[in-house]
């Protein structure tokens, strides 16, 4: 079956082309005004969330399994491996075990918020930070960690701190080079670690918050910088330089704080995708040429709507296609609240594709009903239910993943869940 549901699709059709634009219409049929696109839900082990929450961490091993970070916030912080096939889960790394700690408080390593990188040998990198502070506690915090699991060996590697009082939010290795990239938070620096030396050393220039490493077919490092120019790092020379960005003529400019991009390296290795948080229109940057700026072009938005919303949620799948999940205003007349619309961007072809909106096949994943003394259960908030009773996620998204078999994955918060989608369409 297509990741487009059949239910709804020739509602959404009729809808849009006798009644285009008319929510009112919408709400007197129950009929939604757009398709479906169903996922079966996984409540990630309660036991590794404090809030029922995570990040950007998601990545699929060579193994075929999927491996999610968890916040523990004022306690720890966990990589969660998922088996596909057995639908089980299990913690692959304990973040404090793993690196001798004990704090608790704004002092632990409360989130693995890397979006995770896996090596050609099947190594898997990932970093942590620190989580917020409560009223009355004066810890402080130390610093975060780089860390890799190994799960052709079942065991995890403690890499130290790249930067103290920083949090990591980005880990990425070039193995080939014995060379580990790492981003920093809140201050984004960009550290480099050298494998037989065991050391860091910063790179520069500051990058822009939520930074993440992108390594080309030539081996260099690309980032994002504060000023949203590109940092091009070439380990053979030890050369850094940054040139703006123009995308179709006009240079990329980072225009508020929620300005934060995602961005993905395609087969080629020298083409990136990217879009922000709060604007889905899809860039494609050239990282390959040598000129004094970097050439990009725009294909338009991935979604239409208000209120875009979009967190660390595009990916690039097998074929070349490249998918995002983009949160918008319900203005559907269709219910209310927001509506999570999965897109896809088909490059040879240009074609931009809304296939529907995030549904949940499985209701009963979770129990949402209320408590002894009336009330839901604690962050259980992040669902809701559209009028022809389907449920589908309320607030946040927080990543996408296309495996290599086509199947999608996303992470959905409150609670903390993993959506899995069959990709065939």
């Amino acid at each position: 079956m297509s990741i487009i549901a059949r239910r709804g699709v020739w509602q959404a059709l009729i809808l849009g082309v006798l009644f285009p634009g008319n929510a009112l219409f919408a709400g007197e049929t129950g009929q939604p005004p757009f398709a479906y696109v169903w996922g079966k839900a996984y409540h990630i082990l309660p036991e590794t969330t404090s809030e029922e929450s995570g990040y950007f961490s998601l990545c699929e091993g060579l193994n075929g399994r999927i491996y999610v970070g968890t916040a523990k916030y004022g306690q720890n912080s966990y990589l969660v491996e998922f088996d596909p096939a057995k639908e089980t889960q299990r913690i692959v790394i304990d973040t404090q075990k793993l690196c001798g700690l004990s704090a608790t408080g704004y002092a632990a390593q409360a989130k693995i918020h890397t979006r995770n990188f896996v090596g050609p040998s099947g190594k898997i990198y990932a970093g942590s930070k620190q989580g917020y502070r409560r009223d009355g506690d004066k810890s402080e915090y130390p610093g975060g960690y780089a860390m890799i699991y190994d799960p052709k060996t079942g065991t995890a590697e403690n890499l130290g701190m790249p930067y103290p009082g920083q949090g990591v939010i980005d880990v990425v290795a070039d193995e080939s080079r014995g060379l580990i990239y790492v981003v920093t938070c809140e201050d984004q620096h960009w550290m480099l670690y050298h494998t037989k030396t065991r050391a860091y050393r910063e790179l520069g220039p500051v990058l822009t918050p939520y930074a993440t490493t992108l390594i080309d077919r030539k081996g260099n490092a690309n980032a994002l910088t504060r000023q949203f120019q590109l940092a091009t790092y070439e380990p053979k020379t030890g050369a850094l330089r940054t040139r703006d960005i123009l995308v179709d003529g006009t240079r990329f400019i980072r225009r508020d704080q929620n300005a934060i991009p995602i961005w993905q390296l395609a087969a080629d290795g020298r083409t990136a995708y990217l879009i922000l948080m709060n604007d889905p229109t899809l860039v494609e940057i050239n990282l390959a040429g040598s000129g004094r700026t970097v050439t990009a072009k725009s294909h338009g938005k991935m979604v239409q709507g208000r209120n875009f919303d979009s967190r660390g949620s595009l990916s690039i799948a097998p074929d070349g296609r490249i998918y995002a999940l983009v949160r918008v205003d319900n203005a559907t007349g269709f219910g209310s609240g927001y509506l999570h619309h999965l897109a896809r961007f088909t490059p040879r072809t240009k074609r931009m594709e809304d296939l529907g909106v995030l549904a949940v096949k499985n209701p009963d994943f979770f129990d949402f009903s209320p408590r002894g003394d009336g009330k839901p259960p604690p962050f259980s908030h992040g669902y809701h239910k559209l009028p022809d009773g389907t449920l589908t996620p309320l607030h946040v998204h927080m990543a996408l993943l296309v495996a290599r078999d086509g199947t999608i994955y996303a992470t959905i918060l409150y609670p903390f869940t993993l959506l899995r989608i069959d990709g065939s369409g």
